[in-house]
Protein backbone atom coordinates (compact mmCIF):
# COMPACT_ATOMS: atom_id res chain seq x y z
CA UNK A 1 0.00 0.00 0.00
CA UNK A 2 1.47 3.37 -0.98
CA UNK A 3 1.92 5.75 1.81
CA UNK A 4 0.41 8.77 0.70
CA UNK A 5 -3.00 6.65 0.68
CA UNK A 6 -2.31 6.34 4.43
CA UNK A 7 -1.81 9.88 4.51
CA UNK A 8 -5.00 10.87 3.52
CA UNK A 9 -6.41 7.75 5.41
CA UNK A 10 -5.17 9.41 8.64
CA UNK A 11 -6.96 12.53 7.29
CA UNK A 12 -10.70 10.93 6.64
CA UNK A 13 -9.94 9.30 10.34
CA UNK A 14 -9.73 12.79 11.46
CA UNK A 15 -12.79 13.86 9.49
CA UNK A 16 -14.76 11.09 11.00
CA UNK A 17 -14.44 11.70 14.21
CA UNK A 18 -14.62 15.30 14.15
CA UNK A 19 -18.24 15.16 12.17
CA UNK A 20 -19.70 11.88 13.97
CA UNK A 21 -18.39 12.06 17.29
CA UNK A 22 -20.23 15.11 18.53
CA UNK A 23 -23.69 13.07 18.50
CA UNK A 24 -21.51 10.99 21.26
CA UNK A 25 -20.44 13.55 23.39
CA UNK A 26 -23.12 16.01 22.77
CA UNK A 27 -24.33 15.92 26.41
CA UNK A 28 -21.17 16.57 27.70
CA UNK A 29 -20.35 19.51 25.40
CA UNK A 30 -23.91 20.97 26.00
CA UNK A 31 -23.36 21.60 29.64
CA UNK A 32 -19.66 22.31 28.97
CA UNK A 33 -20.77 25.85 27.55
CA UNK A 34 -23.78 25.93 29.59
CA UNK A 35 -27.05 25.23 26.92
CA UNK A 36 -29.65 23.01 26.79
CA UNK A 37 -29.31 19.78 24.13
CA UNK A 38 -31.82 21.10 21.91
CA UNK A 39 -29.17 24.34 21.24
CA UNK A 40 -26.22 21.95 21.46
CA UNK A 41 -27.78 20.30 18.45
CA UNK A 42 -26.67 23.13 16.23
CA UNK A 43 -23.02 22.15 16.73
CA UNK A 44 -23.75 19.45 14.46
CA UNK A 45 -25.22 21.57 12.10
CA UNK A 46 -22.92 24.24 12.41
CA UNK A 47 -20.39 21.72 10.80
CA UNK A 48 -22.44 20.60 8.04
CA UNK A 49 -22.76 24.03 7.18
CA UNK A 50 -19.35 23.77 7.31
CA UNK A 51 -18.92 20.95 4.63
CA UNK A 52 -21.63 22.38 2.03
CA UNK A 53 -20.11 26.27 2.46
CA UNK A 54 -16.53 24.85 2.14
CA UNK A 55 -17.07 22.20 -0.59
CA UNK A 56 -17.23 25.19 -3.80
CA UNK A 57 -14.97 27.08 -1.78
CA UNK A 58 -12.48 24.88 -4.34
CA UNK A 59 -13.65 26.45 -7.60
CA UNK A 60 -11.15 29.42 -6.43
CA UNK A 61 -8.15 26.94 -5.65
CA UNK A 62 -8.12 25.01 -8.67
CA UNK A 63 -4.69 26.16 -9.63
CA UNK A 64 -3.06 25.52 -6.24
CA UNK A 65 -0.61 22.35 -6.45
CA UNK A 66 -2.79 19.39 -4.89
CA UNK A 67 -0.42 18.57 -2.13
CA UNK A 68 -0.22 22.11 -1.13
CA UNK A 69 -4.13 22.31 -1.59
CA UNK A 70 -4.43 19.00 1.10
CA UNK A 71 -1.58 21.05 3.26
CA UNK A 72 -4.12 23.93 3.87
CA UNK A 73 -6.83 21.26 4.25
CA UNK A 74 -5.20 19.19 6.96
CA UNK A 75 -3.85 22.74 8.92
CA UNK A 76 -7.88 23.61 8.53
CA UNK A 77 -8.75 20.39 10.36
CA UNK A 78 -6.15 21.41 13.02
CA UNK A 79 -7.11 24.84 13.64
CA UNK A 80 -11.15 24.37 13.79
CA UNK A 81 -10.53 21.38 16.37
CA UNK A 82 -8.04 23.02 18.39
CA UNK A 83 -10.10 26.42 18.80
CA UNK A 84 -13.06 23.88 19.51
CA UNK A 85 -10.91 22.43 22.28
CA UNK A 86 -9.90 25.70 23.11
CA UNK A 87 -13.70 27.64 23.37
CA UNK A 88 -14.54 29.59 26.41
CA UNK A 89 -18.19 29.68 25.17
CA UNK A 90 -20.90 28.09 23.00
CA UNK A 91 -20.42 31.32 19.93
CA UNK A 92 -16.98 30.28 19.99
CA UNK A 93 -17.31 27.09 19.67
CA UNK A 94 -20.50 26.84 17.62
CA UNK A 95 -17.84 28.99 14.78
CA UNK A 96 -15.04 26.46 15.80
CA UNK A 97 -17.34 23.93 14.33
CA UNK A 98 -18.41 25.87 10.99
CA UNK A 99 -14.46 26.35 10.43
CA UNK A 100 -13.51 22.90 11.17
CA UNK A 101 -16.14 21.38 8.88
CA UNK A 102 -15.05 23.62 5.85
CA UNK A 103 -12.21 21.38 5.06
CA UNK A 104 -14.48 18.32 5.11
CA UNK A 105 -15.64 17.87 1.46
CA UNK A 106 -12.82 19.75 -0.17
CA UNK A 107 -10.21 17.08 1.67
CA UNK A 108 -11.97 13.90 -0.27
CA UNK A 109 -12.63 15.90 -3.71
CA UNK A 110 -9.38 16.60 -3.75
CA UNK A 111 -7.91 13.38 -2.26
CA UNK A 112 -9.88 11.41 -4.92
CA UNK A 113 -8.08 12.75 -7.46
CA UNK A 114 -4.82 12.39 -5.32
CA UNK A 115 -5.96 8.91 -5.33
CA UNK A 116 -6.79 8.12 -9.22
CA UNK A 117 -2.70 9.74 -9.43
CA UNK A 118 -1.40 7.55 -7.15
CA UNK A 119 -3.45 4.16 -7.64
CA UNK A 120 -1.97 1.44 -10.18
CA UNK A 121 -3.66 1.16 -13.03
CA UNK A 122 -7.40 -0.49 -12.41
CA UNK A 123 -7.04 -0.10 -8.96
CA UNK A 124 -8.62 3.10 -8.50
CA UNK A 125 -11.34 2.35 -6.51
CA UNK A 126 -9.37 0.83 -4.21
CA UNK A 127 -7.44 3.54 -3.41
CA UNK A 128 -9.99 5.82 -3.15
CA UNK A 129 -11.97 3.11 -0.73
CA UNK A 130 -8.54 3.02 1.55
CA UNK A 131 -8.47 6.67 1.76
CA UNK A 132 -12.36 6.50 2.69
CA UNK A 133 -11.63 3.41 4.80
CA UNK A 134 -10.20 5.93 7.42
CA UNK A 135 -13.91 7.59 7.87
CA UNK A 136 -14.96 4.11 8.80
CA UNK A 137 -12.28 3.02 11.09
CA UNK A 138 -13.25 6.44 12.62
CA UNK A 139 -16.87 5.37 13.06
CA UNK A 140 -15.30 1.73 14.13
CA UNK A 141 -12.72 2.67 16.71
CA UNK A 142 -12.39 6.66 17.12
CA UNK A 143 -16.35 7.64 17.71
CA UNK A 144 -16.00 5.02 21.08
CA UNK A 145 -12.93 6.54 21.94
CA UNK A 146 -13.48 9.99 21.88
CA UNK A 147 -16.76 9.48 23.62
CA UNK A 148 -14.86 7.66 26.38
CA UNK A 149 -12.84 10.52 26.80
CA UNK A 150 -15.24 12.53 26.55
CA UNK A 151 -16.93 11.16 29.61
CA UNK A 152 -13.94 10.07 31.68
CA UNK A 153 -12.21 13.27 30.96
CA UNK A 154 -13.30 16.12 29.01
CA UNK A 155 -15.17 16.70 25.59
CA UNK A 156 -12.51 19.65 25.55
CA UNK A 157 -9.63 16.29 24.71
CA UNK A 158 -11.46 14.66 22.14
CA UNK A 159 -11.49 17.96 20.28
CA UNK A 160 -7.86 18.21 20.90
CA UNK A 161 -7.15 14.02 19.34
CA UNK A 162 -8.80 15.82 16.49
CA UNK A 163 -6.46 18.64 16.47
CA UNK A 164 -3.27 16.21 16.89
CA UNK A 165 -4.65 13.47 14.61
CA UNK A 166 -4.57 16.64 11.85
CA UNK A 167 -1.22 17.40 12.82
CA UNK A 168 -0.29 13.73 12.15
CA UNK A 169 -2.38 14.40 8.77
CA UNK A 170 -0.01 17.06 8.13
CA UNK A 171 3.04 15.25 8.75
CA UNK A 172 1.98 12.63 6.39
CA UNK A 173 0.92 14.74 3.48
CA UNK A 174 4.19 16.48 3.49
CA UNK A 175 6.61 12.96 3.91
CA UNK A 176 4.33 10.86 1.65
CA UNK A 177 2.52 12.21 -1.11
CA UNK A 178 4.93 13.52 -3.65
CA UNK A 179 4.32 17.07 -5.57
CA UNK A 180 1.36 16.84 -8.13
CA UNK A 181 0.57 19.58 -10.78
CA UNK A 182 -3.18 21.10 -10.07
CA UNK A 183 -5.68 20.10 -12.32
CA UNK A 184 -5.85 21.58 -15.64
CA UNK A 185 -6.92 25.13 -15.43
CA UNK A 186 -10.58 25.26 -17.45
CA UNK A 187 -11.72 28.53 -16.06
CA UNK A 188 -14.63 29.53 -13.68
CA UNK A 189 -17.06 28.45 -15.99
CA UNK A 190 -15.04 25.45 -17.28
CA UNK A 191 -14.93 23.97 -13.92
CA UNK A 192 -19.07 23.80 -13.58
CA UNK A 193 -19.18 22.55 -17.97
CA UNK A 194 -19.51 18.22 -16.64
CA UNK A 195 -22.82 19.09 -14.88
CA UNK A 196 -24.03 19.30 -18.67
CA UNK A 197 -23.99 15.97 -18.41
CA UNK A 198 -26.58 13.40 -16.96
CA UNK A 199 -23.43 11.22 -15.65
CA UNK A 200 -22.87 13.26 -12.69
CA UNK A 201 -26.18 13.59 -11.48
CA UNK A 202 -26.75 10.22 -11.57
CA UNK A 203 -23.86 9.43 -9.48
CA UNK A 204 -24.77 12.02 -6.72
CA UNK A 205 -28.22 9.97 -6.97
CA UNK A 206 -26.63 7.21 -6.65
CA UNK A 207 -25.21 8.64 -3.60
CA UNK A 208 -28.24 10.21 -2.06
CA UNK A 209 -30.38 8.06 -2.47
CA UNK A 210 -28.57 4.95 -2.08
CA UNK A 211 -26.85 6.09 1.61
CA UNK A 212 -30.35 7.88 2.56
CA UNK A 213 -32.25 4.51 2.63
CA UNK A 214 -29.72 3.53 5.19
CA UNK A 215 -29.56 6.62 7.47
CA UNK A 216 -33.22 6.52 7.56
CA UNK A 217 -32.85 3.29 10.25
CA UNK A 218 -29.14 4.33 11.48
CA UNK A 219 -30.11 8.05 12.63
CA UNK A 220 -32.22 5.71 15.22
CA UNK A 221 -30.12 2.77 16.08
CA UNK A 222 -30.55 3.66 19.43
CA UNK A 223 -33.75 4.08 20.56
CA UNK A 224 -34.56 0.75 18.40
CA UNK A 225 -31.48 -1.56 19.44
CA UNK A 226 -32.36 -0.36 23.14
CA UNK A 227 -36.33 0.08 23.27
CA UNK A 228 -37.24 -2.49 20.15
CA UNK A 229 -34.84 -5.05 20.04
CA UNK A 230 -34.66 -4.63 24.14
CA UNK A 231 -30.74 -4.73 24.14
CA UNK A 232 -29.36 -2.61 27.13
CA UNK A 233 -27.54 1.06 26.85
CA UNK A 234 -24.25 -0.63 27.82
CA UNK A 235 -24.83 -2.78 24.63
CA UNK A 236 -24.73 0.05 22.64
CA UNK A 237 -20.71 0.67 22.64
CA UNK A 238 -20.27 -3.20 21.15
CA UNK A 239 -22.73 -2.64 18.44
CA UNK A 240 -21.81 0.72 16.91
CA UNK A 241 -18.10 -0.96 16.90
CA UNK A 242 -19.98 -3.51 15.17
CA UNK A 243 -21.74 -1.76 12.81
CA UNK A 244 -18.47 0.35 12.34
CA UNK A 245 -16.55 -2.71 11.58
CA UNK A 246 -19.12 -3.43 8.84
CA UNK A 247 -18.72 -0.09 7.35
CA UNK A 248 -14.67 -0.87 6.90
CA UNK A 249 -15.81 -4.55 5.76
CA UNK A 250 -18.09 -3.03 2.96
CA UNK A 251 -15.76 -0.02 1.98
CA UNK A 252 -13.08 -2.72 1.29
CA UNK A 253 -14.83 -5.27 -0.12
CA UNK A 254 -16.83 -3.23 -2.80
CA UNK A 255 -13.74 -1.14 -3.78
CA UNK A 256 -12.05 -4.09 -4.78
CA UNK A 257 -15.52 -5.25 -6.89
CA UNK A 258 -15.57 -1.85 -8.51
CA UNK A 259 -12.43 -2.27 -10.21
CA UNK A 260 -13.36 -5.98 -11.21
CA UNK A 261 -16.82 -5.30 -12.45
CA UNK A 262 -17.64 -1.66 -12.51
CA UNK A 263 -18.77 0.89 -9.80
CA UNK A 264 -22.11 1.41 -11.34
CA UNK A 265 -22.78 -2.40 -11.05
CA UNK A 266 -21.35 -3.19 -7.86
CA UNK A 267 -22.87 0.09 -6.24
CA UNK A 268 -26.13 -0.19 -7.86
CA UNK A 269 -26.33 -3.84 -6.73
CA UNK A 270 -25.60 -2.86 -2.87
CA UNK A 271 -28.83 -0.32 -3.23
CA UNK A 272 -31.05 -2.64 -4.97
CA UNK A 273 -30.26 -5.28 -1.56
CA UNK A 274 -31.26 -2.73 0.45
CA UNK A 275 -34.68 -2.94 -1.15
CA UNK A 276 -34.89 -6.52 1.13
CA UNK A 277 -32.63 -5.77 3.86
CA UNK A 278 -34.49 -2.41 5.04
CA UNK A 279 -38.06 -4.51 5.30
CA UNK A 280 -36.29 -7.05 6.88
CA UNK A 281 -34.89 -4.61 9.86
CA UNK A 282 -38.37 -3.59 10.13
CA UNK A 283 -39.81 -6.93 10.85
CA UNK A 284 -36.40 -8.34 12.70
CA UNK A 285 -36.61 -5.47 14.86
CA UNK A 286 -37.38 -7.45 17.95
CA UNK A 287 -34.91 -9.97 17.24
CA UNK A 288 -31.48 -9.46 18.43
CA UNK A 289 -29.25 -11.52 16.13
CA UNK A 290 -30.94 -11.17 13.18
CA UNK A 291 -31.14 -7.18 13.78
CA UNK A 292 -27.07 -7.44 14.70
CA UNK A 293 -26.32 -9.82 11.47
CA UNK A 294 -28.33 -6.90 9.48
CA UNK A 295 -27.54 -3.98 11.02
CA UNK A 296 -23.61 -5.38 9.85
CA UNK A 297 -24.74 -6.11 5.99
CA UNK A 298 -26.69 -2.62 6.38
CA UNK A 299 -23.81 -0.43 6.82
CA UNK A 300 -21.47 -2.49 5.64
CA UNK A 301 -23.74 -0.90 2.37
CA UNK A 302 -23.48 2.47 3.25
CA UNK A 303 -20.21 2.49 2.56
CA UNK A 304 -19.90 0.67 0.01
CA UNK A 305 -22.26 2.71 -2.24
CA UNK A 306 -20.11 5.86 -1.24
CA UNK A 307 -16.71 4.89 -1.78
CA UNK A 308 -16.53 3.89 -5.06
CA UNK A 309 -18.66 6.41 -6.39
CA UNK A 310 -16.26 8.57 -4.97
CA UNK A 311 -13.64 7.86 -7.31
CA UNK A 312 -15.83 7.41 -9.81
CA UNK A 313 -17.11 11.07 -10.28
CA UNK A 314 -13.49 12.02 -10.91
CA UNK A 315 -14.13 10.24 -14.38
CA UNK A 316 -17.08 12.14 -14.67
CA UNK A 317 -16.02 15.48 -13.71
CA UNK A 318 -13.69 16.53 -16.47
CA UNK A 319 -12.23 20.07 -15.85
CA UNK A 320 -13.89 20.42 -12.70
CA UNK A 321 -12.94 17.47 -10.78
CA UNK A 322 -12.40 19.03 -7.63
CA UNK A 323 -15.71 20.32 -7.29
CA UNK A 324 -17.37 17.10 -8.45
CA UNK A 325 -15.74 14.74 -5.66
CA UNK A 326 -16.39 17.77 -3.36
CA UNK A 327 -19.99 17.30 -4.62
CA UNK A 328 -20.22 13.83 -3.34
CA UNK A 329 -20.30 14.97 0.83
CA UNK A 330 -22.92 17.83 0.20
CA UNK A 331 -24.71 14.86 -0.97
CA UNK A 332 -23.56 12.52 1.15
CA UNK A 333 -24.21 15.00 4.01
CA UNK A 334 -27.79 16.52 3.03
CA UNK A 335 -28.83 12.97 2.47
CA UNK A 336 -27.76 12.12 6.10
CA UNK A 337 -30.15 15.42 7.11
CA UNK A 338 -33.04 14.67 4.83
CA UNK A 339 -33.43 11.15 5.85
CA UNK A 340 -32.93 11.65 9.64
CA UNK A 341 -35.65 14.33 9.18
CA UNK A 342 -38.28 12.07 7.23
CA UNK A 343 -37.18 8.91 9.32
CA UNK A 344 -37.95 11.24 12.59
CA UNK A 345 -41.18 12.09 11.27
CA UNK A 346 -42.39 8.26 10.69
CA UNK A 347 -41.79 7.94 14.44
CA UNK A 348 -43.43 11.07 15.19
CA UNK A 349 -46.76 9.85 13.44
CA UNK A 350 -47.11 6.86 15.28
CA UNK A 351 -45.91 4.28 12.65
CA UNK A 352 -43.35 3.36 15.55
CA UNK A 353 -39.74 3.35 16.32
CA UNK A 354 -38.25 0.73 14.02
CA UNK A 355 -40.18 2.50 10.98
CA UNK A 356 -37.54 4.05 9.53
CA UNK A 357 -36.23 1.41 7.86
CA UNK A 358 -39.58 1.54 5.74
CA UNK A 359 -39.03 5.05 4.88
CA UNK A 360 -35.73 3.74 2.77
CA UNK A 361 -37.28 1.34 1.03
CA UNK A 362 -38.09 3.98 -1.74
CA UNK A 363 -34.98 5.62 -1.50
CA UNK A 364 -33.50 2.33 -1.89
CA UNK A 365 -35.41 1.77 -5.11
CA UNK A 366 -34.32 5.38 -6.72
CA UNK A 367 -30.55 4.99 -5.95
CA UNK A 368 -30.32 1.77 -7.34
CA UNK A 369 -32.43 2.71 -10.53
CA UNK A 370 -29.94 6.02 -10.51
CA UNK A 371 -26.94 3.39 -10.76
CA UNK A 372 -28.22 0.44 -13.09
CA UNK A 373 -29.25 3.43 -15.84
CA UNK A 374 -25.73 5.40 -15.18
CA UNK A 375 -23.99 1.82 -15.85
CA UNK A 376 -26.18 0.85 -19.14
CA UNK A 377 -25.52 4.43 -20.69
CA UNK A 378 -21.76 4.80 -19.64
CA UNK A 379 -20.54 1.38 -19.37
CA UNK A 380 -17.93 2.18 -22.32
CA UNK A 381 -16.67 4.89 -20.56
CA UNK A 382 -15.61 3.21 -17.64
CA UNK A 383 -19.04 3.34 -15.14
Amino acid sequence: MQRGLVALAIGTFALGIAEFGMMGILGDVARGVDVNIVTGGYLISGYSLGVAIGSPILIFLHRMPLRRLLLLLAAMIVAGNAMAALSPNFPMLLCSRFIAGLPHGAFFGVGAIVCSRLAKPGQGAQAVAVMVGGMTVANMAGVPIATWISNTFSWRIAFGLVAIIGVLTLVGIRGWIPWLAPVPDTGMKGQFKFLRSAAPWLIYAGVFFGQASVYCWLSYIEPIMTKVTHFTSGNMTWIMMLAGTGMVTGNAIAGKLADRYGVARVCGSLAAAMVVVMPALYFCAPLKVPSIVLMFVATGALFGIGGPLQYLIVRFAKGGEMLGGAGIQIAFNVSNAVSAALGGMAIHHGMGLASPALVGVPFAVIGATALFILGRKYRMQGA
